[in-house]
């Protein structure tokens, strides 16, 4: 602010006093810095428009008779600067409380005034004394010298705002001498005989009250004094030249009433005849039942229905147009000139509007306290006249007469005020009811019936100026102080902020402006063809011979033939495309005024009167009448958008703009708030700019910058309401109620319930066991949760539908398209909703409820987007994929993602936590793998479920449809860096120890016992090994889950993508090393489970990354993971039956063992075959046949590796076996029968010569035997097995054996076998698994070594052999004799 005041400082600096002397005091050239800026202003009237342009030929074509109505205008305009330096001025200084000299820290901060406030006061308190007279120095001595010394610099900083009070005595002086001219010389100054020059006369004449009002608001004393003090401090105690005269000045209009009263008193009889004379339009204005009863803002006849014009009264329909500027005057009027309330008719008129207000506007958001002005300056002015009408000064009979009506406004005005502060407000709103239905119908009428809107256009705009006021008194009266009351007492009178008429009004203004536009060529026609039939009847009315006995003068008779010349010369509209015809009649209007500025005028030989008698006797409208409608029509052709803009523009709003916002708000989204009233509010605001006047540069800035953060606050209340309708819907009171389901859990309890209750099922719907059922909506008294939703669906189509339609907001170079922000409320919404329900109180949400919730939210947006023409459920793809991917779009075309790629928040919070929580366990949760139910589970919560609930396969099929491949990737990669870690700590253990592993390795070929156990116990960090192998084992088990639901995913949604790619896997070429494109098609079927061994390939992928298996040491790895056997951890681990895994996760070693054995001799062998290809002569013929052989190598390594191992861990378990310590035995056997079961290169065969399986199936016998889930198998079986072929598939004697060089054997002993049996008992776990695809052909050629294969049809086999087992439930098989040929196969 400080930067704007001092550009107004410099600007000014040129308009110093004493230039101001050398100016012309008198005339139009006065004004030059006012009239050479086009000021626009909301006070702008039409006169100010039009008298401007029109006025201007004045001088040249009007004779000396006339009046110069152009300077009137100049002057009014003079008035509009005048204010708005004023009003800036106050803003500078803080708005201070002359009256009171109370000051704030900002006035004295300003740079306007010396920062010495004693000083300052003093004069101001003292004036109009001169300083000389005050002794300052003992004041404030110390400020006094400090004024010596920056004198000057003072002084400039004051010229400018002394130069202001200058211009204010320059305007008093013209204005006023004007003002006398014009009372004393217009003949007739009554509004239905002269408008035009009325309406110029009176808005001078309330320019000038305004100023002189205004005028008091500012430090005027303050400022001429302390300007003379520097004055005379910088000029050698010489006052400036115009001191005395500006000490007069203000002197004399201090209060400024009293001038007034004094300057005023002359005119004082013309302004109470126009105010008598505008007082019946008054009254019908305030008369809401008349004007409803009597159809005056009605498109038709109110008495007959079937005459389509309203040509009941359209003078008086015209002229409530004008009732805003009537009230004013009675307002203004009667306060500067009290005695004319004294008129026995003017105590109605006056009481009629006193009632309604409570302050007087003076410029923009300035006012004054109506009533209490009125009791102190005008009830002593009626006190005094009653006093001399009691002491009989005047005749008897007048004298009583006017001792009367004296009394009466005595009274009147004493009793006004609380009358107003306790019914102006319900008469407004009565008002504004009345305009809010009035207006509706109009709207749909004219929608209707568009032909009529064009005759009734005076009316539309009559229906526009009583809203504007009605709006502008809501906002006006908004926080008003009672003068009444001592304390600072806010809003005497209720002002609802919640008010929704005010929307209303805003709406129906809007749309009746948006009409208007709509058919402008329409009313611009209908126009045109009314001037063109006025040619005839002015031609007509001038040639009867009342007109030519008048013997007018030879300038007035040219004015009235340039009138029909015009008006002849009019082009028709017929036939032509009306929007196209550019037609300026502003010379028509020019010669119109010219006419009316000679003929109103006293000095005129040919008047009005003697135009009115000569005409009238015809029968027909008169001549000046026809004129006068002439001149408003012609301004419907050329000027319509400017009175468009004078009656139904809201600019002044601005200056109460944060009560707009506040009203907006409250109203809005209330029970009768409307969606489609948004346009209006928010349009208001292109008008703002308007407000701002040129004189003062800076506020045009200023002013669009709030117009600007209004829309903006606006919109970000529009958006919340949008969101706020979306999440009701979204809610579980909202569409949550129609999607009700019980979980299994529920409807387990309340099926218990319901049969130990015996009461009728009708009234179990009301929960009885805590639960509400579905449907229990649809019972009557539940009814009020679906009215709501209709509601708010009603209000959320509405809304999008009215957005969706609205015209872009332009203010300035600012443009608002709603639709826009629309589109960003509700992707931003939904992804604030996907990141709040993706955890809970607890932690994460279950996919499948968080997918749910979502698909609930996408119905809603998709209920939305039917009302909106844009695409959204493209931006709700784009919002899934931005959080599930958030790198640059060019990486989506990559295979090979970056580094450094950057995931979105939401997937990366989820792949956080499921590796955290799942594969790493840090919550410490107990968390294990269930390869029979294929889920982790946990003894404990983990969060606010347990490890079943989110990560069985139907929880990862939900975290897939939601996030897509880009969150499988992100959650993939999270793994693969995770098992990277624990694959170096396994290199690093295997450089640490591998003297000790070689020293390992020999003593096992050697057979020395004693050797190899003492090299053992040298292995380094054995125990923490293992972990990290068993964590890669988890971390293997997830991702294969992951992969097989990505698969599900991908077969669901693009089956014809997933069988090419299944088609594909089996045909790709077993190359060492792979090309690219083949190693690239692998990797993608790894993923979606499509490749038969998904773990080897997985680590294989990894160590290719990382680089690892680059030296020797991983030849021992065989040998450690053999050394593993002799580790304690066998010591509590134990297998458990209903989980076919171990109690510690030790079945997560055997996955490892078996991936990593594997895909680092991948990686060896296809390091070492790139070496030599580097090194060979380029035969192609031998590189085929080297590359077959290498695959062949390769398979053979991996198999050799896995019978090391085999054959040592086997060694090491049997050699440390004893009597004495027998518990690790079993769950070491069984987890080599894992390993086997798990390794597509560990034939049975392989492991048949160091662990029979006839123990195996012993143990596993055992096992079921004292297992509780042997009953779930019995009650699951298939009654397809009969005991027959139970027994079939129980005897090793019903298959031949395989032996070891059987070419499939690595293919059809890989994986985990699912037989009948196991068919029932998964499926009785999870029947939406979508997990069971075995082939009828993997069931015949996969053996039945799992603990899984053991179901009731091998207990009845035992009973029919006659076992003496005396248990209940399964029991351990038979033992009988096995061959050692090979891998025993049964089907």
């Amino acid at each position: 602010m400080a930067k704007s005041r001092q550009h107004v400082a410099n600007q000014d600096a040129s308009l110093s006093p004493t230039a101001g002397r050398s100016r012309e005091w008198e005339g139009p050239s006065r004004w030059s810095e006012y009239l050479n800026l086009q000021v626009t202003s909301p006070m702008t009237s039409r006169s100010h428009r039009n008298l401007n342009s029109d006025g201007q030929a004045q001088s040249s074509s009007g004779s000396h008779k006339g009046l110069n109505m152009q300077y009137v205008v100049q002057l009014t305009q003079v008035a509009e600067g005048l204010m708005a330096k004023m009003y800036r001025l106050n803003q500078i200084l803080d708005y201070p409380d002359s009256l009171s000299h109370v000051y704030s820290e900002a006035f004295w901060k300003a740079g306007v005034f010396p920062n010495c406030p004693r000083i300052c006061v003093l004069l101001s308190k003292k004036f109009p004394e001169h300083h000389s007279k005050l002794q300052l120095e003992r004041i404030d001595k110390v400020a006094l010298d400090a004024l010596h010394e920056s004198a000057e610099v003072h002084l400039q900083s004051l010229e400018p705002w002394v130069q202001l009070l200058l211009d204010l005595m320059a305007f008093r002086e013209q204005a006023l001498r004007l003002i006398l001219d014009l009372s004393s010389t217009v003949i007739t100054l009554l509004p239905h005989q002269n408008s035009l020059i009325l309406h110029a006369f009176m808005d001078l004449f309330c320019s000038f009250v305004r100023v002189n009002l205004f005028s008091e608001k500012m430090p005027r004393k303050m400022m001429l004094q302390m300007y003379n003090l520097l004055h005379a401090m910088s000029r050698n105690d010489r006052d400036c030249d115009f001191y005395h005269r500006l000490v007069q000045f203000i002197d004399s209009y201090d209060p400024p009433l009293k001038g007034l009263h004094e300057d005023l008193n002359f005119v004082s009889p013309r302004i109470g005849e126009v105010l008598e004379a505008v007082g019946p339009i008054i009254f019908l204005s305030t008369d809401t039942r008349k004007l409803r009863n009597e159809g005056f803002l009605s498109p038709f006849h109110p008495r007959y229905p079937d005459i389509l014009t309203n040509s009941a009264h359209p003078m008086r329909a015209q002229d409530l147009a004008n009732v805003t500027s009537y009230r004013e005057w009675v307002l203004l009027g009667y306060l500067v000139c009290p005695d004319e309330l004294l008129r026995v008719t003017s105590i109605d008129i006056a009481l009629v509007v006193l009632k309604e207000n409570l302050v007087l506007p003076l410029f923009r958001d300035e006012y004054v306290l109506l009533h209490e002005d009125y009791q102190l300056y005008v009830l002593p002015r009626i006190l005094e006249t009653k006093k001399m009408a009691k002491s009989g000064r005047t005749k008897q009979k007048e004298a009583d007469l006017e001792y009367s009506v004296a009394k009466q406004v005595e009274k009147m005005i004493s009793e006004v005020h609380e009358q107003a502060i306790l019914s102006c407000d319900s008469i407004h709103r009565e008002r504004r009811i009345l305009l809010k239905q009035e207006i509706g119908r109009m709207v749909l009428f004219f929608t209707d019936q568009p032909s009529l809107l064009a005759p009734n256009i005076q009316m539309v705009f009559s229906a526009l100026a009583l809203a504007q006021c009605e709006v502008l008194w809501y906002f006006q009266h908004v926080g008003i102080a009672s003068p009444k009351s001592k304390t600072a007492r806010i809003i005497p009178v209720d002002i609802d902020p919640s008010d929704p008429t005010i929307g209303f009004l805003l709406d129906g203004m809007d749309r009746l402006c948006c009409l208007v536009r709509k058919y402008i060529a329409a009313i611009r026609g209908y126009a045109l063809s009314y001037l063109s039939s006025c040619a005839g009847r002015i031609r007509f009315l001038l040639g009867t011979p009342g007109m030519v006995a008048l013997d007018l003068d030879a300038n007035l008779k040219g004015l009235f033939q340039k009138i029909i010349q015009h008006l002849e010369s009019i082009p028709k509209p017929q036939g032509e495309n009306i929007s196209a015809i550019t037609c300026n009649l502003s010379e028509l209007r020019k010669d119109w005024l010219s006419i009316l500025m000679i003929v109103t005028s006293a000095r005129s030989s040919i008047n009005i009167r003697h135009l009115e008698k000569a005409t009238v006797s015809t029968g027909k409208e008169g001549l000046l009448s026809e004129g006068n409608s002439a001149y408003n029509w012609s301004r419907c052709v050329d000027e319509l958008e400017s009175q468009l803009s004078k009656h139904g523009s809201l600019r002044k709003l601005y200056f109460y703009h944060q009560h707009l916002a506040a009203v907006f708000r409250n109203t809005m989204f209330g029970p009768e708030g409307r969606p489609q009233h948004c346009c209006a509010w928010l349009g208001v605001a292109s008008s703002f700019p308007e407000c701002a006047s040129s004189i003062v540069p800076e506020e045009i800035t200023k002013i669009g910058r709030d117009a600007v953060l209004y829309v903006e606050s606006l919109i970000e209340s529009i958006m919340g309401g949008l969101e706020g309708l979306i999440n009701i819907l979204d809610s579980e009171g909202g569409f949550g109620t129609l999607e009700m389901q019980l979980l299994p859990e529920q409807a387990a309890v309340f099926m218990n319930y319901a049969s130990r209750v015996s009461i009728p099922s009708s009234k179990l719907q009301r929960g009885a066991a805590g639960f509400l059922l579905p449907g229990h909506e649809s019972y009557p008294e539940n009814n009020n949760s679906i009215k709501m939703l209709e509601a708010a669906m009603q209000r959320l189509t509405n809304l999008c539908s009215v957005l969706n339609d609205m015209e872009p907001i332009c203010v300035l170079n600012h443009v608002f398209v709603l639709r826009e922000y629309m589109r960003e409320c509700i992707l931003g919404n939904f992804r604030r909703r996907l990141l709040t329900a993706l955890k809970t109180d607890n932690d994460l949400q279950r996919p499948s409820v968080l997918e749910s919730l979502l698909h609930r939210h996408i119905s809603i947006v998709h209920l939305a987007e039917q009302h909106i023409s844009m695409d959204l459920t493209q931006g709700i793809r784009e919002v899934l994929l931005s959080e599930a991917f958030s790198g640059p779009v060019s990486s989506l075309h990559l295979f090979e993602k970056p580094e450094d790629l950057n995931t979105g928040s939401a997937a990366e919070a989820v792949c956080n936590w499921y590796i955290e929580n799942i594969v790493k366990d840090i919550s410490g949760a107990g968390i294990l793998f269930a390869p029979v139910h294929k889920c982790f589970k946990s003894t404990r919560p983990v969060g606010g479920y347990f490890a079943e609930s989110v990560t069985d396969l139907r929880e990862l099929q939900s975290f897939v449809r939601i996030f897509g491949g880009y969150g499988v990737d992100r959650l993939d990669r999270m793994m693969k860096e995770h098992t990277a870690a624990l694959l170096n700590c396994i290199d690093t253990s295997l450089r640490s120890n591998r003297e000790v592993l070689e020293a390992v390795a020999a003593s096992m070929h050697s057979g020395d016992r004693t050797e190899r156990e003492a090299y053992l116990r040298q292995i380094v960090d054995m125990d923490t090994i293992i972990g990290f192998c068993i964590q890669a084992g988890q971390a293997l088990a997830f991702d294969q889950l992951l992969a097989e639901a990505a698969g599900a995913v991908l077969e669901e949604g693009v089956p014809l993508i997933y069988s090419l790619l299944a088609g594909v896997v089996k045909h790709l070429p077993d190359e060492i090393p792979e090309k690219k494109e083949i190693r690239r098609m692998r990797v993608v079927a790894n993923s979606v489970n499509l490749v038969s061994d998904h773990d080897s390939e997985w680590v294989r992928l990894i160590l290719e990354e990382v680089g690892g298996t680059n030296d020797g040491s991983w030849s021992l790895l065989p040998y450690l993971f053999a050394a593993f056997m002799t580790s304690n951890i066998w010591s509590s681990t134990a297998f458990n039956v209903d989980t076919g895994g171990f109690n510690n996760n030790i079945h997560g070693l055997a996955r490892c063992i078996s991936a990593v054995i594997a895909g680092s001799e991948f990686v060896r062998l296809e390091r070492e075959h790139q070496q030599k290809s580097s090194l060979s002569n380029g035969n192609v013929a031998e590189t085929f046949d080297s590359e077959i052989q290498s695959r062949l190598s390769v398979e053979a390594s991996i198999k050799s590796a896995m019978q090391i191992f085999v054959k040592f861990s086997s060694g090491i378990i049997l050699d440390s076996w004893s009597e004495a310590n027998r518990s690790h035995l079993v769950p070491k056997l069984i987890f080599l029968d894992q390993l086997s079961e798990i390794s597509s290169y560990l034939p049975r065969s392989s492991l048949e010569p160091h662990v029979p399986y006839s123990i195996l199936r012993s143990l596993y016998g055992q096992y079921y035997a004292n297992s509780p889930s042997a009953q779930l198998v019995l009650l699951s079986m298939s009654p397809r097995h009969s005991p027959a072929v139970s027994l079939a598939h129980a005897s090793p004697g019903f298959r031949q054996p395989r032996g070891d060089s059987t070419p499939q054997s690595a293919a059809t002993d890989s994986g985990y076998f699912r037989g009948s049996s196991t068919y029932s008992q998964e499926h009785s776990y999870m029947p939406d698994s979508g997990t069971i695809r075995s082939s009828d052909g993997r069931h015949r050629n996969v053996r039945r070594s799992g603990p899984l294969d053991y179901s009731s049809s091998r207990s009845k086999v035992k009973n029919v052999e006659g076992s003496t087992s005396g248990s209940t439930g399964p029991s351990p098989l038979p033992r009988f004799a096995v061959s050692r040929s090979g891998p025993i196969s049964y089907k």
